[in-house]
């Protein structure tokens, strides 16, 4: 399954991480979405917001006013002091895009103290990944499997790990049950009196006040040691 074009990826580098333009930027891709903007009759808006670490990009390319999940990724940091920039580069198309206009809001945050005390202008350009960017390669869609758990996902884990011991707690409670209805049904057959013992008080003891042994012999032998 092969990826439409044009195509909007993200990656983030630090000056060390070369962009393969052979396979599309693939193996340093953090995610990615499609975004047919070629010959469009109306403007096509995409927005960019870092916020806590977190990058996502947003597209409005249907002129619906209504914007578009593209790339959410989680654990990027980015330094401060550096700047917005737009390039070009042409290969086996040739595409004309004009830039209308870039409009930039600074986001008012709270911070931890120890986010506080960081120094923003000396940190390195990194991402945490729960993914190697160099898994995209064989993904046909380019979509970053390794984000942060959202609400929902959570919710569905929590709500499926329930099931699951719910379900192991009534396997586990039948199959107690069922043994110990078996061993009910074997210490009671095991306990049933045998008719051939069955002899009464007199057959034991005579009216001439005697002991009949070969009556007590025979309760004997028929006695059931466990």
């Amino acid at each position: 399954m092969e990826r439409s074009f044009p195509f909007i990826s993200a990656m983030v580098n630090n000056g060390s991480v070369n962009y393969d333009h052979g396979k599309d930027g693939r193996s340093s891709e953090l995610g990615g979405c499609s975004a047919e903007i070629r010959n469009r009759e109306h403007d096509t808006y995409l927005a960019i917001r870092y916020s806590k670490g977190r990058l996502t990009v947003m597209i409005d390319v249907e002129d619906k006013n209504e914007w578009k999940e593209c790339i959410d990724i989680g654990g990027v940091r980015l330094p401060t002091g550096y700047f917005f920039g737009a390039s070009a580069a042409t290969g086996d198309l040739s595409d004309n895009h004009d830039i209308i206009s870039m409009k930039l809001y600074q986001l008012m945050v709270e911070h931890t103290p120890e986010e506080e005390n960081l120094d923003w202008t000396k940190i390195e350009p990194s991402v945490s990944l729960l993914k190697s960017p160099k898994d995209n390669i064989d993904d046909p869609t380019g979509n970053f499997r390794g984000t942060p758990l959202t609400g929902w996902k959570v919710f569905l884990l929590l709500l499926c790990a329930l099931l699951g011991i719910v379900v192991c707690a009534v396997v586990g409670a039948v199959v107690f049950q069922k043994r110990q209805e078996r061993n009910k049904r074997f210490y009671s057959r095991r306990g049933e009196p045998h008719p051939e013992r069955c002899l009464s008080w007199n057959e034991l003891f005579p009216d001439d006040g005697t002991f009949n042994v070969n009556s007590f012999l025979k309760i004997v032998q028929n006695v059931d040691i466990f």
